[in-house]
């Protein structure tokens, strides 16, 4: 199903030798897959990436032989892909509504759990951080928390009255908030599933008049480290919704207050969106952007609207993942392409 492209540099799980820099940022490996990407995940173990695609397959492709393993159970497109913290378990939703467990590390890893979890579309999965509940969600407007344990429901949250474009843990474990197409956002208590309160992400939604339809949503999400900021992104400053044509936007919210406190933008008027984000140990936040202006990574110091750099990517990234060692990320192409980028100088 797959070839590499060139053979991978070693990018695993290890402590890193040196500190990143993303102005040296270079690819140090590619495969190519038969169809276009849609999400990527690192394992915790750095060992694998796993990707979706416009398939019926999640992909797992080891960083350390060249050898990609499929693994087959959904009967749609996969975009929402989560691993378990110890790197046992990887959990993948599809356009089935299907989520399905496997054993991450497993020779040829077999579907260990499947649930008809949403009436279709499951948008984005997520794992808490003991990793005793799995957060999925979807255009059926719901978030549900399942035990990893069993599979069974815990909580089934409504509230939104629109698709469910993405959910994450608080990094304390005790929260998980969830955020929809109109860019409202909602915290729940994950040990009572009650809501605890609302607020919004303005600049990442519009409603088209001439088309009436609405575009927007976060469609990436990530808690930075110490969990005081939640940034979520996507497009802001549409002109056309049917096209979907807007600029990439990052908003950063303060957790305690709920407010926003900076949106990030990308200084030239380019025509992406922002499809990855993820908070860098080093103190900055990651983006990754694709649309009919190309592909790009985006770094942004916090209190900066624009980035401090910009890297030009082959093609239009459609997910991004950071490694554990914060080294490097993976991204997802829409030209059938997996690439992994090194934030530091060639060796």
């Amino acid at each position: 199903m797959s070839e590499p492209d060139s053979k991978p540099a070693s990018d695993g799980g290890a402590k890193p030798i040196t500190k990143a820099d993303p102005k040296l940022a270079h690819m140090t490996s590619q495969w190519k897959y038969t169809r276009p990407l849609t999400a990527c995940r690192y394992d915790p173990t750095g060992r694998f990436v796993f990707t979706g695609a416009e398939d019926y397959l999640v992909q797992r492709w080891n960083l350390q032989d060249d050898k990609s393993v499929p693994l087959a159970g959904h009967e749609s497109w996969v975009r929402a892909l989560a691993c378990t913290s110890d790197g046992n378990t990887l959990f993948s939703g599809g356009y089935d509504g299907r989520l399905i467990a496997w054993p991450a590390a497993a020779e040829r890893p077999q579907p260990t759990r499947a649930i008809d979890a949403h009436q279709g579309w499951i948008r984005a999965v997520a794992v808490s951080p003991d990793n005793k509940l799995v957060a999925s969600c979807g255009n059926d407007g719901h978030v549900r928390l399942w035990n990893t344990a069993d599979g069974k429901l815990k909580f089934d949250l409504a509230g939104h009255d629109a698709h469910v474009y993405n959910v994450a843990f608080h990094p304390s474990g005790e929260h998980v908030v969830s955020c929809d197409l109109k860019a409202n956002l909602k915290q729940w208590d994950t040990r009572d599933g009650k809501l605890v309160r609302e607020f919004k992400a303005e600049a990442l939604h519009r409603y088209d008049t001439q088309f009436r339809a609405d575009l927007g949503g976060a469609r990436c999400i990530a808690f930075n480290n110490d969990g005081s900021r939640l940034a979520v992104g996507g497009v802001t400053k549409v002109t056309n919704a049917f096209a979907g044509v807007g600029e990439a936007a990052l908003v950063v919210i303060d957790w305690q207050t709920g407010k926003v406190r900076q949106t990030h933008a990308i200084k030239e008027s380019l025509r992406l969106l922002l499809w990855g984000a993820a908070w860098h140990a080093d103190g900055y936040w990651i983006g990754a952007a694709g649309g009919s202006s190309g592909g790009f990574l985006v770094f942004w110091k916090p209190d900066e609207e624009h980035e401090f750099f910009r890297f030009k990517l082959p093609d239009t990234a459609r997910d991004l993942s950071l490694a554990p060692d914060g080294m490097s990320a993976a991204v997802a192409h829409a030209d059938m392409h997996l690439r992994v980028y090194r934030l530091a100088a060639k060796s």
